[in-house]
């Protein structure tokens, strides 16, 4: 049974709707490969941050992306942040919003 991906804000969806095409693209391959697999999905596509939280990681020529997900009870992936990565180090406010978004999620 596959897993169902959804969205913590129509914003975040927005977001990644917005990404270059050829990103996006990959984002989208990145997904399925996510709804197929869960959390048995590593790197290159996928990374733990530890606490529940990881990060998808679609590249194009125009970019690089990042959507931090979690893992729900019942098969369910949120996807709770993301962004077009601008330096080699993913930024501490970004992932500060995705933890934020996690405790969120996870408490209520």
């Amino acid at each position: 049974m596959a897993f169902e991906i959804t969205y913590f804000h129509e914003r975040v969806l927005s977001e990644v709707q917005s990404w270059p095409v050829d990103v996006l693209a990959d984002y989208a391959r990145l997904v399925e490969l996510l709804a197929e697999h869960g959390p048995s999905l590593r790197l290159p596509h996928s990374r733990a941050f530890g606490d529940g939280l990881f990060e998808l990681r679609p590249r194009g020529r125009s970019g690089i992306g990042r959507a931090f997900y979690c893992f729900l009870v019942g098969k369910r992936v949120v996807v709770l942040h993301a962004f077009i990565k601008k330096s080699q180090q993913t930024p501490d406010s970004e992932l500060k919003t995705a933890r934020k978004r996690l405790k969120e999620v996870q408490h209520g």
